[in-house]
């Protein structure tokens, strides 16, 4: 079985979202350095230069990676990725993402939602997104588009990270049978 595409360009009516490239960097430093989008974050400084490189150095480097596209404006309004691919569990993350602040509480975070669970269920059944056990705002989110809290808190041990998360999960049964029009 072929490896699914993890960089996908996915359109919808307002956002495109694209594979991320190093030509982006500019662009999507210029959204990331507003500390007010860290701040609940458990990597609350990164919107500093030298973190925010590590971050998008690591976007790119997992061939996993996109940028948000206003399709009004054509600027750059945010990023993703898929990560974890688990065959085996017929599992993948979504993570990592982030908006700029004039595209919050509007539809913006419901579309790219959608459009990145629509491609990842083509693949897989379960997807999983990891909060920061105190980004509330994240946590409120995932709870509007219909994630489901698995219990516990877990920790990114094999990549030394070590703050604690909560773990939302959306299951491609529970998208199909009427998930989905949570995220419209």
């Amino acid at each position: 079985m072929a490896e699914p595409d993890f960089q996908p360009t996915l359109s919808g009516p307002t956002i495109t979202i694209r594979p991320i490239t190093r030509d982006d960097w500019r662009d999507l430093f210029a959204v990331a350095s507003d500390p007010g989008i860290w701040e609940l974050h458990p990597a609350s400084d990164r919107y500093k230069e030298a973190e925010f490189r590590k971050f998008f150095d690591g976007a790119v480097h997992s061939k996993m990676g996109f940028v948000f596209v206003d399709r009004a404006t054509g600027q750059l309004i945010g990023s993703s990725r898929y990560h974890g691919y688990e065959p085996m569990l017929s599992e993948i993350e979504i993570g990592w993402t982030f908006l700029a602040r004039d595209h919050w509480g509007g539809g913006a975070n419901r579309e790219v939602k959608r459009l990145m669970l629509d491609h990842a269920f083509t693949f897989v059944d379960t997807v999983v997104f990891w909060v920061g056990e105190k980004n509330l705002r994240s946590q409120g989110a995932m709870a509007k588009i219909g994630g489901i809290k698995r219990a516990g808190l877990f920790t990114r041990a094999l990549t030394g990270d070590q703050q604690r998360h909560v773990i939302f999960e959306i299951t491609k049964r529970q998208y199909q049978a009427g998930g989905r029009g949570l995220l419209m």
